[in-house]
């Protein structure tokens, strides 16, 4: 057996292998209508061909726990319970076929309200059903980018509120993990560096500061997600700025408070935030931001970024840098990559192949 093929429980919940499929944003639910951001046919055959190719946990994209928390109009949603309808179909595929489903939780903040990729990106316009974009402080992502409306303290009681109903319509749309998206710029981690968090009450300045409103979130989605199931924290490890933005060493630091609040593994990006950022990009670039979390603390870690290649998998685990494996763009091009890894790595009978698959895999026979 390989690290990368050999169960984790987290609380009560086993993944059957480390080889886990990222968050990635599909922007192709309904923009409008009585199915604004449910989950549709195209969610279902893309998360479902994950599942039955091997991974052990399916995490479903950025699903917006408020309509103004999307990135872009297309985008899943969780705040209602028609979605939760369309997302029981989901769910109950992928654990039939033999995976963990599980669901990021977001608010995308003042990157809020944009154009698909596909249609070009950048902020939408008056004329294509904009809204009002809200952040820790009023400062735009970029020069197309508008202006946020910096929220209250009320407001972002509100926002704390939001992500536990989130969190209690995931639980009964069927999901076993739940993850929170402090990652990639959007609103958790606005509020998280000091690059986007210029306020001077409780929730900016010092480190303390700055960590409260994820910590509030954290504390009010654990508070109503079932105890024996398992709450991920999703976050950038740097901004990639010199200066004046958030750190590693920040990252450590958080990992330890969010530990102590009841998460169950750090699934650890990078960037996003800033957008004069330079990101030097390559094989496992980030993987060393994960190993250092789990070098320097108790809580486990899953590392992500250009994570192809079966034996370099391998490594991140065996060498003890990650306790998971993240697979982004990879699993796009390669649905079934757990099933051939297992197979290259000559443990075939650590991901078996569906009854239907068989014909493909003579050895599975």
């Amino acid at each position: 057996m390989t690290t990368l093929f050999e169960p984790l429980t987290l609380r009560s919940v086993t993944m059957r292998n480390r080889v886990w499929m990222a968050p990635m944003c599909q922007y192709s639910a309904a923009a409008e209508g009585p199915d604004l951001g449910a989950p549709n046919d195209w969610h279902f055959a893309h998360y479902g061909s994950r599942a039955a190719g091997g991974a052990g946990l399916v995490l479903v994209e950025a699903t917006a726990v408020a309509p103004e928390g999307r990135i872009s109009p297309a985008d899943l949603g969780i705040w209602n319970d028609r979605q939760v309808e369309a997302f029981e179909r989901l769910t109950r595929f992928v654990k039939a076929q033999g995976a963990v489903a599980g669901v990021q939780l977001a608010h995308a903040g003042r990157k809020a309200s944009t154009r698909r990729p596909t249609e070009g990106g950048g902020a939408l316009g008056p004329d294509e059903g904009a809204w009002q974009t809200v952040a820790p402080s009023a400062l735009p992502f970029s020069d197309g980018h508008p202006v946020p409306e910096e929220l209250s303290e009320a407001d972002i009681r509100e926002v704390v509120g939001q992500f536990a109903a989130a969190a209690r319509r995931a639980l009964a749309a069927g999901f076993q993990v739940a993850e929170v998206h402090g990652a990639h710029g959007y609103l958790i981690g606005q509020f998280l560096s000091p690059h986007s968090n210029h306020r001077a009450d409780g929730y900016g300045g010092p480190f303390e500061n700055r960590i409260r409103f994820a910590l509030e979130v954290v504390d009010a989605v654990r508070e109503v997600w079932p105890a024996e199931l398992p709450l991920f924290f999703r976050i950038s490890a740097t901004d990639w700025l010199e200066e004046g933005g958030w750190t590693a060493d920040e990252t450590v630091r958080f990992a330890k408070e969010l530990l102590a609040r009841g998460v169950d593994l750090l699934d650890v990006s990078t960037g996003g935030n800033a957008s004069q950022a330079r990101v030097p990009t390559g094989p496992g670039y980030q993987v060393p931001f994960a190993a250092r979390v789990k070098a320097e603390t108790d809580l486990p870690v899953a590392a992500v970024g250009e994570i192809t290649q079966p034996r370099q998998a391998e490594t991140v685990l065996a060498t003890g840098q990650a306790d998971a494996v993240l697979l982004g763009r990879e699993l796009l091009r390669h649905p079934t990559w757990p099933l051939d890894a297992a197979r290259e790595l000559g443990v075939p009978q650590a991901a078996p192949v569906p009854a239907q698959y068989a014909r493909a895999y003579p050895s599975a026979r």
